[in-house]
């Protein structure tokens, strides 16, 4: 299923990553129109869906001029849940285009949860992020707290940047995934040289990484 909606960035240096903050308002829309299983709970309610989307496509557009596309293979909604929350089995990609329509940021996940009341998204299992300075972010979980404008892990995180890869545990950011701290460097590579390739207890010149 494919559904194009209108949408306002509101600042241009918004990168892909900003389409995951605003996915419950846009599947939200997209998930009551399109065709869909809505299930009448009568099981346990945290795990009973209450509404099930396959397939689903959306684009959004800025001033008529195409700007994002998301991409799931599955939705499942339990709102009438303890918790109520969002379930994306089967994980979701999204992508950030340029007026000549090339991708110029993405997102990608294996699974995806939204929780509505926290109003949060966390990306578990091979999370992917490369944000529009060309910077690609590695890591298995991530968190987006939407009412703190946070974006944070506690897992190993990878960021390749344009000259160097580094590497640590526990991270940090604004939501434009411009500024950001690493909670415990493990080192910094040239790019020339992967992480592996380096002897055991070799001298790593370690280089702070920019704070927020």
């Amino acid at each position: 299923m494919s559904r194009r909606l209108p949408g306002n960035t509101g600042h241009p240096g918004m990168t892909a990553f900003v389409l995951l903050l605003v996915v419950p308002l846009f599947f939200h829309v997209s998930c009551r129109k399109e065709p869909k299983e809505i299930v009448e709970v009568r099981f346990n309610p945290d795990s009973t869906y209450t509404m099930k989307t396959l397939n689903m496509t959306t684009f959004i557009s800025d001033s008529g001029i195409t700007k994002y596309k998301m991409v799931t293979p599955e939705c499942l909604m339990f709102e009438e849940a303890r918790e109520p929350y969002w379930f994306f089995p089967k994980g979701v990609y999204a992508e950030q285009f340029d007026t000549l329509l090339q991708v110029e940021a993405s997102v990608k996940a294996d699974t995806a949860f939204y929780y509505v009341k926290k109003d949060m998204i966390t990306l578990i299992g091979n999370v992917h992020i490369v944000n529009r300075e060309g910077q690609r972010f590695e890591t298995s979980l991530l968190h987006i707290d939407r009412k703190s404008d946070r974006v944070y892990s506690d897992k190993f995180i990878r960021i390749e940047q344009a000259d160097r890869i580094i590497t640590g545990i526990g991270f940090e950011s604004t939501m434009s995934m411009s500024k950001y701290r690493i909670f415990s460097m493990q080192g910094t590579f040239p790019i020339e040289e992967k992480p592996d390739t380096v002897p055991p207890g070799a001298n790593v010149p370690i280089a702070a990484a920019d704070s927020i």
